[in-house]
């Protein structure tokens, strides 16, 4: 089959039933007068609103922290749900004094115990311009405050980037954007950490690479390493899906553009301040088992001797073996999964096993969710989970923190870990039948093959561990195994798979 036209927008309204229900809130599901994208109200412009709009409400939800949460005891910016990092290390990690990141020492009464920022180099800078644009004196009563609001501005911008990067990333489906805009879980935990920064250069990579620009998404997955250490992991399925495509030169230039960015950025405060430069990797070595994490309740509920290393092992060796199961889908699936699968499992696994899960860790995964699955049922049973840990974690520090024990004991903030890494699993499952029966992919439906691949797309294998006779690319003439020809309008996928029985 041809691959779709990439002129012709899919219409959720038209192919979800959730999302066709949850369009009666705004007239119903779209039909054939509305416009296709056209006009100064197309499918971008109104996401990027949108994502403002939420990210505003994000916002509005911390305003019981702003005047006393953050200022006064621990316990009220627990109960309120509304705990930022940003005000707390304005000062907790010499900000507002004026000490340079990884070349100042912390003083001791600042610190915690960190001698020195033990953020990466790009977060480090990001953290800075924002002290530069933050007013301070002695006419400032908490400069904290500020502090918070110029990074929230900040971030509102890498929000944005994020939404319309996932609009356009797959083409032909820019109403996906809408799922990363109106993700409760994006506005509960956007501002609670630097997250999104990472966030917006990974996502302006994926769609470097949809344009087929290897290069300039290599250089962007640099930056965003250079930012949070989880976008490196993205070159394991580029190389998976470039070694079965063929397609090798690509991934050898985004990979010299990944370390070349990298290095660009790191090399500096490396050879002037190795010291400080090194903190975040050896604080992430030796930091124990910490929240959210399976391995703390393991911890709490068992007897078992998890001391750092020993989980450094662990979780190492389960997230390798994961790994090498992600590569063996990549290379024996009856047909080549979509790099956003193969993204979205790569991270979901390191998540998963990882010793400590901060809220603000699903921002990582929401975008590569929405790319790898575009199904509203599936991705608000995923966030259903992730916002009851919002509340569970602080629920549990207010019981732990507060002087009356008011909150979640342990034994209910075990549970809302186990919600976690169960919604994380499931929404791993559906991916993963996705990439082994193509007919339930959403993206999949309308005769695409990888929208968002860049050279992958509709590129015939070069490589692969095991050959169906039956499945063969389009160009030699077969149709991908058991698939549909067409998806009629406000078909899902129970009626896509009773057209490919057909066919």
């Amino acid at each position: 089959m041809a691959h779709t036209d990439p002129r012709v927008v899919v219409r959720p309204t038209s192919q979800d039933e959730v999302a066709a229900a949850g369009s009666e809130l705004i007239g119903g599901p779209a039909g054939r007068r509305t416009a296709d994208g056209t006009g100064w109200w197309n499918p971008v412009r109104v996401i990027a609103l949108v994502m403002i709009g939420m990210f505003s409400l994000g916002m509005v939800q911390k305003l019981p922290c702003w005047n006393s949460g953050w200022f006064h005891g621990p316990a009220s910016q627990y109960t309120h749900a509304c705990y930022s990092d940003i005000p707390h290390l304005y000062g907790g990690r010499g900000f507002a004094d004026g000490l340079i990141p990884y070349f100042d020492r912390i003083p001791e009464e600042l610190s915690g115990g960190m001698e020195y920022l033990e953020y990466p180099v790009l977060t480090g800078l990001f953290m800075e311009v924002a002290v530069w644009l933050t007013p301070s004196g002695d006419t400032v009563e908490r400069p904290g405050q500020y502090y918070w609001l110029v990074n929230a501005a900040m971030l509102m911008i890498c929000a944005v980037v994020i939404a319309v990067c996932v609009a356009r990333i797959q083409r032909g489906r820019p109403w996906d954007g809408l799922m990363v805009a109106l993700a409760p879980a994006f506005a509960l935990t956007a501002t609670i950490n630097w997250d999104l920064l990472a966030g917006a250069l990974t996502c302006a990579a994926l769609l470097m690479w949809s344009r087929g620009r290897p290069a300039a998404a290599g250089i962007l997955i640099g930056l965003a390493t250079a930012a949070k250490l989880y976008p490196l992991l993205l070159l394991g399925p580029l190389f998976l899906l470039c070694l079965r495509a063929g397609r090798l030169r690509s991934f050898a230039v985004a990979a010299t553009g990944a370390a070349a960015s990298w290095l660009a950025v790191n090399l500096p405060v490396m050879t002037l301040a190795t010291e400080g430069w090194a903190t975040f990797y050896t604080f992430s070595r030796e930091r124990p088992v910490d929240f959210g994490s399976l391995w703390l309740v393991l911890a709490q509920r068992t007897d078992l001797a998890l001391d750092p290393e020993r989980v450094n092992t662990l979780a190492t060796g389960l997230t390798l073996l994961g790994c090498a199961l992600i590569g063996l889908l990549a290379l024996t699936a009856p047909r080549r999964p979509r790099l956003a699968q193969l993204a979205f499992l790569t991270v979901a696994v390191f998540i998963l096993f990882n010793k400590v899960y901060s809220p603000q860790y699903v921002l990582w995964l929401i975008p590569l969710a929405v790319l790898a699955r575009p199904r509203w049922r599936d991705f608000l049973i995923w966030q259903t989970c992730e916002v009851l840990y919002f509340l569970g974690i602080w629920m549990y520090l207010a019981y732990t923190t507060g002087d009356q024990q008011h909150g979640l004991p342990a034994g209910g903030y075990q549970l809302a870990i186990v919600v976690h890494l169960a919604g994380t699993a499931y929404l791993c499952l559906m991916v993963v039948r996705d990439a082994l029966r193509p007919r339930h992919d959403p993206v999949r439906w309308d005769g695409s093959d990888d929208p968002g691949g860049g050279v992958l797309d509709s590129a015939p294998d070069a490589f692969r561990l095991r050959r169906r006779s039956r499945v063969r690319h389009p160009r030699q003439g077969a149709d991908w195994g058991a698939r549909p020809t067409a998806v009629p309008t406000g078909a899902g996928p129970d009626s896509a798979r009773d057209v490919s029985r057909e066919t």
